[in-house]
């Protein structure tokens, strides 16, 4: 699932192409993308786009108008919903596409990849009703450290679980949720409850660190590739332990570990942030049982 960098890169991108431009139609080819009625998404076409936004884990896609009139168009890409352009008239190519926007030189095309339909739209009218679309959680970009640290420590979770729940933090998922526990040298399964005070210090530090590098990084990408981004993926070149699975840890050189639960996993480096232990992998340990390795000297 795209996350703050990717989506703010997107939204940066979109306001470049489409700001100031009128939504001349918009041909929706997969009904259940959207998911409201009123205003019906054909309430876009003839208005002029100001620009495009990313708010929490959504890009929103605003025209002109008064803070109580204008409307928003906000798309969540979920796992497989991706951007494309593409000619005017055009719905994306094969089976993928599911709306399109025709702007007056060229067409926004909404795609998703695979059988499963999850990415959607909401169409609202006014800035109250987009801000009721919000899943609760602090701006990781925008908060402060004071208000980033309030809302991490207001619940006990694992520090994997708090990260990636958009009612505590908005816009991070299992990719930079791990890049960031690494930089802050702690293991994903640490409660927030359990940290001391240099371990706030470290943790905080690093979400909009982390965040904000891989932000600039792909900005610069897709600043060379001009158009708008064409590679949005959980893994890329540069991280240091997700999707790294069994390769070297780029700070100390101890194999990537990851443990799965459900549809989520962490990645994580043993050495740096587990002192030598290896994480017990809810399923897998408890078929391997007492085979299950201890710490990084047991997979020696």
């Amino acid at each position: 699932m795209p996350e703050i960098p990717d989506l703010q890169v997107y939204a940066e991108r979109l306001t470049l192409r489409f700001a100031g431009e009128p939504v001349d139609s918009v041909r929706v080819r997969s009904v259940f993308t959207v998911r409201t009625v009123d205003p019906p998404i054909r309430a876009l076409e003839q208005r002029r786009v100001t620009g495009f936004a990313r708010r929490a884990k959504r890009i929103v896609m605003t025209t002109e108008g008064g803070a109580a009139e204008r409307l928003h168009a906000a798309f969540h890409l979920m796992l497989a919903g991706r951007f494309q352009l593409a000619k005017r008239g055009a719905s994306g190519p094969g089976r993928i596409g599911l709306l399109a926007l025709d702007f007056p030189a060229e067409a926004l095309v909404l795609t998703e990849a695979g059988s499963t339909r999850r990415a959607s739209v909401h169409v609202v009218r006014g800035d109250s009703a987009l801000a009721a679309l919000d899943p609760g959680g602090v701006d990781p970009m925008t908060c402060g450290a004071a208000a980033l640290r309030a809302s991490l420590a207001a619940r006990d979770h694992t520090l994997k679980r708090a990260l990636t729940d958009g009612r505590i933090v908005a816009g991070i998922g299992n990719a930079y949720s791990d890049e960031i526990l690494h930089r802050a040298r702690l293991s994903p399964m640490r409660r927030t409850s359990q940290l001391s005070g240099e371990e706030w210090t470290r943790f905080v530090a690093a979400i909009p660190e982390v965040l904000g590098e891989w932000t600039a990084r792909l900005r610069e990408a897709a600043s060379a590739e001009g158009g708008i981004p064409r590679k949005v993926t959980a893994f890329r070149d540069g991280m240091a332990v997700h999707g790294r699975r069994g390769l070297p840890c780029p700070a100390c050189g101890a194999p990537v570990q990851r443990i799965v639960s459900g549809e989520r996993e962490a990645n994580y480096c043993p050495w740096c942030q587990t002192e030598g232990r290896i994480l017990r992998d809810r399923a897998l340990s408890r078929l391997l049982k007492d085979d299950w390795p201890a710490t990084l000297d047991d997979l020696r």
